[in-house]
């Protein structure tokens, strides 16, 4: 074998060795994997929820009353009038719904309340001698006739739609209206004397079931998975009411005209529970 054949095999086998160290190298380089998209939940007010509330109220009754001979309906005395402070506290639960529409929620709630929103104040049949009390004689004689005054606004329900504005994707402002009712209590005792000079008396009770209306405006705030909080302040007008107690017994026979209109101002705060999971989105 001539020199010039053997430096041609050793031309070759040195460059197939060259080949083979730059392949190894290649597969021995690092490989790199794309990250996978990293998922982000996002809260949205989409959803049925249930909760409960605690609070104070503002109620107030402006009442006037006036006494009257129930036997010839003529008025024997002024008619006197005032406002009665029905403050107390208030607590009770809510359901509700709402949608959203980018930045905008709208929804519809119920909630129903119980309350110990309760005044009274005393009436008292003052006129000339002898129209409200006509003794001549006795330990009732020139005694005016009274009637104590009682209300309470034991329970009410509200129905309402809200609209309102995200601050934050988590944060609500909103206003509401709707319909209101209440349950109101009003009782008294009237008392006057007999045409004997005995002491006489009459409890007298009226429960009316008031429908009136509703506005206010809250902030609505999520708290950490499905809770949310709320403060809301609402007024309501739950218009106005009239009774007419007797008492038949007395000399001479009385009846108490009275009418009250009622409005409530309430400021509550509330905790709800969203049914649901936020929306999962992959970027």
């Amino acid at each position: 074998m001539c020199a010039s054949t053997l430096k041609t095999i050793a031309a070759a086998a040195f460059a197939a060795m060259a080949a083979s160290s730059v392949a190894n190298a290649a597969d021995m380089a690092p490989r790199y994997t794309k990250a996978p998209p990293p998922i982000v939940e996002i809260w949205t007010w989409d959803k049925f929820y249930v909760g409960g509330n605690v609070g104070y109220s503002w109620g107030r009754s402006d009442t006037s009353g006036t006494f009257y001979n129930n036997t010839t309906g003529v008025q024997i005395s002024p008619t006197q009038s005032g406002n009665i402070n029905l403050d107390g506290f208030v607590i009770g639960g809510q359901v509700g719904k709402n949608w959203q529409f980018g930045n905008w929620v709208a929804g519809i709630e119920l909630d129903g309340q119980w309350t110990d929103e309760k005044g009274g104040r005393g009436f008292t049949c003052a006129t000339a001698p002898g129209a409200c009390n006509g003794l001549t004689f006795g330990p009732g004689l020139n005694v005016a006739p009274t009637t104590s005054f009682n209300q309470h606004i034991e329970w009410f329900v509200t129905l309402r739609p809200r609209v309102g504005m995200l601050v934050t994707p988590s944060a609500l402002l909103y206003v509401t209206g709707g319909l209101a009712v209440a349950g109101i209590k009003t009782d008294g005792v009237l008392s006057g004397f007999t045409a004997a000079s005995a002491p006489t008396s009459v409890a007298w009770s009226n429960d009316q079931t008031r429908f009136g209306w509703v506005v206010g405006a809250g902030v609505e705030a999520r708290l950490g998975g499905n809770w949310t909080g709320k403060l809301e302040g609402l007024y309501m007008d739950y218009g106005s009411f009239s009774g007419s107690p007797v008492l038949l017994t007395s000399a001479p026979p009385l009846r108490f005209d009275y009418t009250s209109k009622v409005t409530d101002v309430v400021l509550r705060a509330g905790l709800n529970y969203h049914f649901g999971g936020p929306v999962v989105a992959k970027y």
